[in-house]
């Protein structure tokens, strides 16, 4: 902890001396603080995807003589989507590389890939949200409907947050370059990338790929 010397003011005692010192105690950041808030942030999402997966478990096979997942799900679009994703988490891991080499160009140009990629994959689920509502398949038409869109939703709106992030960021790496604090931010958004892959891959493998399954 810091601390911060204050001088006597000119009311004080004039039985003071004059070298007395008060010491406030100084703001106090320890190091990696920001990065072990961030793990604690991912955690608490981790419990909110697992509560959207114990949902989905109980009610995905509760059609309300609805669609089931098997006549709904397009298995290449969603394969498609899939790559876009998984590409994206390959392209930010080339722009952490560069990163460490101190090449901000090439960090922004990776950075601006990842996000391409991001957007392809918002664009291909929304064409699917989309599909989906024009054939009747809508939240409210059964209980694995609406587990279905809270899950995928909520991993998607995580996914467009990432991408805005994204673009801070590059934002502020063309006026600041890779400062410490910019460094640290990348750190972070890199972290919550991945994560967003990897629970990707847990909504393809129980979400879709059982859901075609009689």
């Amino acid at each position: 902890m810091s601390d911060t010397t204050v001088l006597p003011t000119h009311s004080d005692s004039a039985s003071e001396s004059d070298n007395q010192r008060f010491y406030v105690p100084g703001e106090h950041h320890p190091q990696n603080g920001t990065l072990l808030g961030f793990w604690l942030y991912l955690m608490s999402d981790c419990l909110i995807f697992a509560c959207l997966f114990a949902v989905y478990g109980v009610l995905g096979r509760s059609y309300a003589a609805g669609p089931s997942g098997g006549e709904l799900f397009d298995l290449k679009l969603v394969a498609l989507n899939t790559a876009m994703l998984l590409l994206s988490s390959i392209t930010y891991g080339f722009a952490m590389l560069e990163m460490q080499k101190k090449r901000v160009k090439a960090t922004m140009v990776w950075l601006g890939i990842t996000g391409l990629f991001g957007l392809a994959f918002l664009s291909l689920e929304l064409y699917e949200f989309a599909h989906l509502i024009h054939e009747g398949a809508v939240p409210q038409r059964s209980a694995f409907l609406s587990s279905f869109f809270a899950l995928v939703g909520t991993h998607g709106l995580h996914v467009a947050f990432g991408v805005v992030w994204l673009v801070v960021l590059m934002v502020q790496l063309k006026q600041r370059g890779l400062i410490a604090e910019n460094r640290r931010r990348l750190m972070c958004l890199s972290l919550f990338w991945h994560f967003l892959d990897v629970v990707w891959i847990g909504v393809f493998t129980f979400v879709y790929l059982m859901g075609v399954l009689p």
